[in-house]
């Protein structure tokens, strides 16, 4: 039988399969896919191939179906290995808060630069809009300015008071959406009011910390009402670039992209050549500097934490 994977706790995954049934399936022995080693082989939006066990109520997934995209971080303390988010997305959401807790521009880029590798469209979604002070607006503003010039779509919501959720629910429809973002952004809170009636747990915000606590322990696959499957995943605490080597990161990068023919060396790697077109553009503020920031952290392999 053929089906979805909609639900992955990490040794059994839930696929709705094509008699519109529900089954836990496993994985048949070792299981892997060529040229990834990945912590998890399968992940929530593959279609895979399965057979029921022999009287059992349970599958085994022995085929898993070509993938359009997939987006993919680099597992925490296992450099050389990665966890699949979700897979076969029409579109990602970054859920964004800028206190309680703080999402920072490094972590918004680091997103951004892995839905670029595999061509994910991404929006950037900013939640908690109720708790926004007048001076928490001007940063809204700054944030939105930066990312919308690069041609990536932002939004104002609050999940708490209901607050352009209307505006969300119509570029949902019809879509398979990844919603991301740091443990206690609002993404479960969000989600509940998409889905009114499934009740989400949410978490509350440590106040030594001003972190979330994980609420959401795996990823799963939610059918909307209006059509359309969003798909929810743990909160990520950092966020590792897999795969992509320095000298490739530039292309990641919309606004460097465009300037990369006209640096003088075709090998330039935008750090500190003579004649490079990024790094002037950075100084005639044609590139915010916080995105440039951004590139040299990742082209030096740092890891942020949250």
């Amino acid at each position: 039988m053929q089906g979805l994977v909609i639900k992955s706790t990490g040794s059994w995954y839930q696929v709705h399969a094509e008699d519109g049934q529900d089954y836990d399936c496993r994985i048949k022995g070792k299981f892997r896919i060529k040229g990834i080693q990945t912590t998890n082989p399968i992940a929530v939006g593959d279609q895979v191939e399965f057979e029921m066990e022999p009287n059992a109520p349970t599958g085994v997934i022995h085929k898993l179906l070509d993938r359009k995209n997939y987006i993919i971080r680099k597992s925490i303390n296992l450099s050389k290995q990665a966890q699949i988010i979700a897979a076969n997305l029409d579109q990602a959401y970054l859920i964004v808060t800028l206190a309680s807790p703080r999402t920072s521009l490094g972590f918004i880029d680091r997103f951004l630069v892995t839905s670029e590798a595999y061509r994910i469209p991404t929006m950037l979604v900013f939640n908690k809009l109720d708790l926004f002070s007048e001076e928490g607006l001007e940063i809204l503003a700054a944030y939105k300015s930066i990312y919308e010039q690069l041609g990536y779509p932002c939004y104002e919501v609050s999940a708490l008071e209901g607050t352009n959720i209307p505006q969300i629910e119509a570029l949902l429809k019809d879509k398979t959406t990844l919603f991301s973002g740091h443990s206690g952004v609002g993404k479960s809170s969000l989600i509940n009011v998409l889905l009114p009636g499934r009740d989400i747990k949410t978490g509350i915000i440590s106040e030594s910390s001003d972190k979330g606590q994980h609420t959401t322990t795996f990823a799963e696959m939610h059918t909307l009402p209006f059509g359309g499957y969003l798909i929810d995943t743990p909160g990520i605490r950092e966020l590792g670039i897999f795969d992509i080597k320095p000298e490739e990161l530039g292309h990641y990068f919309v606004e460097m992209r465009a300037l990369m023919n006209k640096c003088r060396f075709n090998n330039c790697r935008h750090v500190n050549e003579p004649g490079c077109a990024v790094i002037k553009a950075v100084e005639d503020e044609e590139i915010a500097v916080s995105r440039y920031e951004s590139y040299l952290s990742i082209f030096h392999g740092n890891e942020t934490r949250a």
